[in-house]
């Protein structure tokens, strides 16, 4: 099944002019701090970063998947204003698409700014995930399936969500594991490079990504622990600006506006809550399991006045579970459907690849927090594009694009950010 494109490309631009990410191995429980101190701790971080005076900011968006379920927490919009006094009175709102509730946050910002409602723009992801037993943070997580109708039995939901797209993908195509195991070593190894990354210390051997039962046991079907993401706390804060607020802000500061990193395209998509919905759409299709994720991509290539992946420098993709990153693989178009592990095979998304995937270390490098991971993503992009991604730089970086899922790619948005 193929969909046609509503891609639009006459909106104004909308700039990035700076940001933060909380360090992701952080404990914030054990430390006594909360919710809150992620909020204001990340955010004065990122008004530092972007040299912005608080005063000048005209509205949040709030980016947080479950924080009732977490942290017993709401109306996070009014926590928001309490992290700088200058916040006090602004208007806020919060957004919610599971683990794309960043990227929604940043598309109602964008928006905001488009309209011409508003100048300067902060948008906050956040999300407190370690403040319970891991049984428990799961079963939360689950909130963002179908409850009752999906995975039902399974310990652990998404593992065993995407296990089921893992057996689709083989039925369909055929999938080796190896292929899966080589996407999470380049991500753990990215992370190495990461000083926020919560694996960046962490230490494996060969047998740690192996069909190993001791070493790499199974946590559900397909999905071994090396296949899965990271439970995480963590935030990310960024700034957007309207031309006239970026131009005067490159002027005060003796910078090129040309070189100040702008969101470029974007694609957002919706499909059915349920995978077996997804799935059953998609048999007999052109070949993608995912034609709403193709979709998604492909609104933000053409948004973007991009022909394809040829004209990217990184990718930085949602790997919840390493299956994911395999899928975006060939929804970004770097192969045909069911030939993802060609590119990692010829070494394509490692570093020094043609399009390096996940420089930051990703989701299973450095660490999923859920509502705050859309936003670290364009966070990340915006760095690399400006040469200010440190040692985890994609040398000449000018052009970078993302994907970010919620739930069983039930919300996809995919973000063009470039110089």
């Amino acid at each position: 099944m193929t969909y046609r494109s509503t891609a639009r490309t006459s909106a104004p631009p909308v700039f990035i002019l700076g940001g933060a990410q909380s360090d992701f191995a952080r404990n914030w429980t054990r430390e006594n701090k909360g919710l809150f101190d992620m909020i204001a701790e990340t955010t004065a971080a990122a008004l530092e970063d972007a040299r912005i005076d608080a005063g000048d900011v005209e509205v949040l968006h709030v980016g947080n998947f479950a924080a009732e379920l977490f942290c017993g927490q709401g109306l996070l919009g009014g926590m928001a204003v309490h992290a700088n006094p200058a916040f006090a009175g602004l208007p806020t709102s919060r957004h919610e698409a599971a683990c794309a509730s960043g990227s929604m946050a940043i598309l109602a910002a964008m928006a905001d700014i488009e309209a011409g409602r508003y100048g300067l723009a902060g948008v906050i992801g956040v999300e407190m995930m370690r403040n319970v037993p891991g049984q428990t943070a799961a079963e939360n997580l689950g909130a963002a399936a179908w409850a009752g109708r999906e995975a039902v039995g399974a310990r652990y939901l998404w593992p065993a969500m995407f296990s089921s797209l893992a057996a689709e993908y083989d039925r369909r195509y055929g999938l080796n594991p190896e292929h899966l195991a080589e996407i999470s070593k380049i991500n753990f190894a990215n992370g190495r490079r990461n000083p926020n990354a919560q694996t960046r210390n962490w230490e494996f051997t060969e047998r740690s990504f192996a069909q190993d039962d001791e070493a790499n046991p199974v946590i559900e079907g397909w999905m071994r622990k090396s296949d899965c993401g990271q439970v995480t706390d963590g935030a990310a804060v960024i700034f957007l600006a309207s031309e006239a607020v970026a131009r005067e802000y490159a002027d005060a500061r003796g910078l090129d506006l040309e070189d100040i990193p702008r969101l470029k395209g974007w694609g957002h998509t919706t499909a059915p809550l349920l995978l077996e919905s997804k799935l059953a759409e998609s048999a007999g299709s052109d070949g993608y399991i995912f034609p709403w994720v193709r979709k998604a991509i492909t609104d933000a290539y053409a948004r973007a006045g991009l022909s394809g992946p040829d004209d990217l420098d990184l990718v930085e993709t949602h790997d919840c579970f390493s299956v994911t990153e395999y899928m975006a693989i060939e929804h970004f178009g770097l192969s045909a459907p069911g030939e993802a592990w060609k590119p990692v095979e010829d070494g394509v998304i490692a570093p020094g690849g043609k399009l390096p995937f996940n420089p930051s270390g990703g989701l299973i490098g450095l660490g999923h927090p859920v509502g705050a991971t859309g936003v670290r993503m364009a966070l990340d992009a915006a760095r690399q594009t400006s040469g200010k991604a440190g040692d985890c730089q994609v040398e000449g970086a000018r052009t970078a694009a993302t994907y970010n899922v919620g739930g069983s790619t039930t919300a996809s948005v995919s973000l063009v950010i470039g110089v």
